[in-house]
């Protein structure tokens, strides 16, 4: 383990080595594609040939296709990605991206034959979604707002729906379900290939967002569907296209329209489709068995909560017995839970004052479930395999910090990236059978560590005034010295259930922690009232009030520093983005006698902006709680400001919108406070692309070095 070392004669650390040297890269093992029989993966080569390798030694056994040799019309297709069928003898390749959102990609997309070597378009235009059904014959896809499949036994494009447009989508999600509920294809294939179940999102009445690129003489004007908090939603449907009957069916989703379809899965025990349906405050969760041939549903499971329910994919339906195995927090703690959905019978599989965080999967022939957990400390995460009878839990992972787990096909092997706040990154594979093999250790960069000067990262608790300690890391000058006093610079996320202690390796952000360090500065981040895997109690604390304790807790942590005697109590900041950034503008404003200066990138500022699916889960609606959203609103607490501000935001940002950096400005201005503000032309939510990110970093610097 590589333990840093606070030596004087060293480098220091410049922003050019964060932002366009990459000083500090890392060697990163993104994964495997694991194959069907779960001994091999699939890897590409330095030329561009996909080769199939032996897990238990890397050996390479087969070249599978080299991708530089397979053209259309005469042009190389540049494969960017790759999907195999059931059976792994086609694969889908996936061509020319282009990013729509954060998580829809349109591509061109080909089939590719292994057996018979051919190749065939499934569109000729970039496509989104394409899917193989089960049994390989068909692809199924999204264009234009429409859903599609090809036949591949006839090279025939059938259409499922022929009439989407800028309101009406097929297949797709729209723009608040892909951000907030985080999945945007909108479709999926029954377990027999006989049926499609998909989406149509009429939003004829959800409110518009507009904003310009600012590219050539005219601006360019870009239009989408974005409810804020208390407006219309789209209205959603589930349909069912039966492939052999060319039928379709609409689900029966209830008189209440008003509602949310997180998820729709199918149950591979029975081929039946699967709804999970959500009232709009999100605190009533119901699971509706659709029954296929006339869309008439059954409620198999619900949960209730005072707060939210919280919607995840932890969900896994059995193929050997008609069961689901899901994660809860109905005990206060996150965790697993056994349903049988014969007998209605239910059965807690892991309990404690602790959080699973992730399930990995379930091996049905052996009856385990394998899971990671924070049982240790919320700062760390374990691999746990447990039985479903709960019993026999195992911890695969003891080391002390942080195990990011990838399992192959069948479970017999399983990625593990390994590290903690003072040890590189190391990807070692495991097997079932007791073998290891390390992938990846790091040594470059833990060499290059040895050129600069780095301080430790040191874990501390600090309590808030209400007693409850809270968890933070702080990094310290290299040549600190107690007797003397230095400026503290907070950073902080604060968004429900987020973390941003934890005993893992640092990124980027880190390197220019260091930096700052180096110029005198001690960093500290502490997660408050309303982060993540502390319990339920904890994270829910917040829900109808967001703002509150969250900055209570940030403003009570820098009360205690500026009582330390090695703080400089007239020199103490915060930054953040997004949620962090909303934060530190309430702390700068609420903690006006206590922070002197606060950097706010891409910030909400008020939740009457953002959009109603996030904004109503932890707050409700304006209408029905209007004192939530503006007593806890930066631009109505403008007045209370004395440090310097310096605000941030992209002009296309089409999450957190440009109108929250624009609102808080006129209530400065209208307030006669003097601030500093940045705006990143055609940038989104992420600022980035080219030297943005430099530009960003020198300028928040800078600001930095001169007002604290």
């Amino acid at each position: 383990m590589y333990q840093f070392a606070c030596t004087c004669a060293k480098k220091s650390i410049t922003l050019e080595d964060i932002w366009v040297k990459n000083t500090f890269r890392q060697e990163f093992v993104s994964g495997f594609r694991s194959m069907k029989d779960g001994l091999h993966y699939t890897e590409m080569n330095s030329n561009n040939t996909l080769l199939k390798v032996r897990f238990s030694d890397a050996q390479i056994v087969d070249s599978i296709v080299s991708f530089k040799d397979l053209k259309w019309e005469d042009a190389e297709i540049k494969v960017e990605d790759y999907q195999f069928n059931h059976d792994e003898t086609k694969m889908l390749l996936f061509a020319e991206s282009e990013a729509i959102y954060r998580r829809s990609i349109l591509h061109k997309v080909f089939v590719y034959d292994l057996q018979s070597k051919q190749l065939t378009q499934v569109h000729a235009k970039k496509i989104l979604h394409a899917t193989f059904s089960p049994q390989s014959d068909k692809v199924a896809y999204v264009f234009e707002n429409n859903l599609y499949y090809l036949d591949l036994s006839t090279n025939r494009e059938v259409a499922v729906t022929e009439d989407g447009d800028y309101n009406h989508l097929y297949g797709n999600c729209d723009w608040v379900y892909e951000e907030e509920f985080e999945f945007t294809r909108a479709f999926t294939w029954s377990e027999k290939g006989d049926y499609i179940a998909y989406y149509h999102f009429d939003q004829t009445e959800v409110p518009e967002y507009r904003f310009d690129f600012y590219e050539n003489l005219y601006p360019r004007e870009y239009r989408y569907k974005y409810p804020k908090a208390g407006e219309k939603n789209a209205l959603v449907n589930i349909m069912i296209h039966h492939i052999g009957k060319r039928k379709k069916i609409s689900v029966n989703l209830g008189e209440n329209t008003d509602i949310y379809i997180p998820r729709i899965k199918v149950n591979p025990y029975d081929n039946s489709l699967i709804v999970y349906r959500l009232n709009r405050l999100q605190n009533h969760l119901e699971l509706l068995r659709v029954d296929v041939n006339d869309g008439s549903t059954e409620m198999i499971y619900e949960e209730k909560n005072e707060a939210y329910v919280e919607i995840n994919d932890h969900w896994h339906f059995f193929k050997q017995q008609n069961a689901v195995l899901f994660t809860s927090e109905k005990d206060g703690y996150t965790h697993i839970y056994f349903h049988d959905l014969n007998a209605h019978t239910e059965k807690q599989l892991t309990k404690g004052n602790w959080e699973v965080t992730e399930i990995h999967g379930v091996d049905e022939n052996k009856g385990t479930v394998y899971y990671s957990a924070a049982e240790s400390s919320p700062l760390e995460r374990q691999l746990f395999k447990v039985q479903l009878d709960g019993t026999q839990k195992t911890c695969m992972s003891p080391e002390k910090g942080w195990h990011a787990v990838q399992f192959s096909e069948g479970f017999q092997y399983y990625l593990d990236r390994y590290s903690n706040a003072s040890q590189v990154p190391v990807y070692t594979l495991y097997s079932q059978s007791g073998s290891n093999r390390i992938l990846k250790e790091n040594k470059p960069l833990q060499k290059k560590l040895e050129e600069y000067t780095i301080s430790s990262l040191k874990f501390v608790q600090v309590p808030n005034k209400a007693g409850t300690l809270l968890n933070g890391w702080m990094i310290y000058p290299p040549d600190f010295d107690p007797s003397k006093k230095y400026p503290l610079f907070m950073f902080q996320y604060s968004g429900p259930g987020s973390q941003q202690v934890t005993n893992q390796f640092g990124g980027r952000d880190f390197w220019w922690y260091q930096m700052l360090a180096q110029k005198g500065y001690i960093i500290a981040c502490f997660d408050g009232t309303g982060t993540g895997f502390r319990g339920e109690a904890f994270k829910k604390k917040t829900y109808l009030q967001l703002g509150k304790y969250e900055s209570d807790d940030q403003i009570d942590v820098a009360a205690y520093f500026a009582n330390q005697s090695y703080i400089d109590p007239a020199r103490i900041g915060i930054w953040g983005w997004s949620y962090g950034g909303y934060m530190s503008s309430i702390c700068l404003l609420k903690g006006a006698d206590v922070f002197k200066m606060a950097i706010a990138v891409a910030p909400v500022t008020n939740w009457r902006y953002y959009d109603n699916i996030y904004t109503e889960r932890y707050m409700r609606t304006p209408q029905e709680n209007a004192s939530g959203y503006d007593d806890n609103s930066p631009v109505n607490m403008v007045q209370q400001m004395k440090g310097k501000y310096l605000l941030i935001h992209g002009t296309a940002d089409d999450n957190v919108h440009y109108q929250n950096a624009l609102e808080m400005q006129k209530a400065l201005i209208n307030a006669g406070k003097e601030f500093d503000s940045e705006a990143y032309p055609n940038k989104n939510h992420g600022i980035g692309g080219g030297s943005t990110r430099l530009h960003l970093y020198r300028k928040m610097t800078d600001f930095i070095l001169t007002n604290l």
